[in-house]
């Protein structure tokens, strides 16, 4: 393992893939990929497309078939836990890229659907309340079909709804795709806010890579299913080649 995917973790990491292999059907995406990162820490991926990306992601998640390597959440092995039981069991949630809520559901009811591993309704509504509480730019719209709401609120819900199982990882697909730039600063902010106060480990795909390595604590760079490149994000930003070869410059 590259000593520096240790060195960037930001202290005793919480999310520990090593030496990851991992595809979909016979087909192998993944070769061997290292990653570590903290709570209260973000990371971002960047690399061309086909690279591996999101399959990282899909296999931290469980969408994958992993033929060797492990996945490890606060020094337990989750590698073989199904989607519901990383979320429920390990504190993983997957925030999709945009288009993930139902539109004729309220915006309050797609926040229930965050908590459906829950034992009962009361308790999933309760999580959604907190929810509320937090965010009161979605507390006002709760009775409205979530068609209604703007691209950012929608993310915001996105996001938001990942948050009633109270996940102690993120894993968040391309969380600007598609939105108006004022938008996308209101997600990152959002992000960011759960990183920091709320200690939330934050593993991302994000296509805008400048974007992405200005927000994260760690860059990694991806190319033919391997980690091809890691340093701060930072570091990576100022890089020539980096710049060069992903950010348009």
């Amino acid at each position: 393992m590259n000593p520096r995917v240790a060195e960037l973790a930001g202290g005793e990491p919480l999310l520990v893939v090593s030496d990851l292999h991992a595809g979909y059907g016979k087909m192998e995406i993944l070769r061997g990929v290292d990653l570590m990162i903290a709570a209260g820490r973000s990371l971002c991926m960047i690399g061309p497309n086909g690279a591996g990306k999101s399959t990282v992601l899909h296999s931290i998640y469980g969408f994958t078939r992993i033929t060797s390597g492990s996945i490890r959440i606060g020094g337990q092995d989750v590698t073989a836990l199904s989607p519901n039981e990383k979320l429920r069991r390990a504190g993983i949630a997957y925030i999709l890229q945009d288009n993930s809520v139902f539109p004729e559901m309220t915006v309050e009811e797609n926040l229930w659907m965050g908590g459906y591993l829950m034992e009962t309704p009361a308790r999933a509504k309760e999580a959604a309340e907190r929810v509320f509480s937090k965010y009161p730019r979605l507390a006002a719209r709760r009775r409205q079909p979530a068609r209604v709401l703007s691209g950012g609120e929608r993310r915001l819900l996105e996001i938001s709804r990942a948050l009633v199982m109270d996940p102690r990882v993120l894993l968040v697909d391309e969380p600007s795709i598609g939105l108006e730039p004022r938008y996308i600063d209101m997600v990152f902010e959002i992000l960011s806010e759960l990183q920091r106060s709320a200690g939330k480990a934050i593993v991302m795909v994000e296509q805008n890579a400048k974007k992405g390595l200005q927000f994260a604590d760690v860059g990694y760079v991806l190319v033919a299913g391997a980690v091809a490149r890691v340093g701060s994000g930072a570091e990576l930003l100022n890089d020539p080649e980096i710049g060069r070869l992903y950010l348009g410059g």
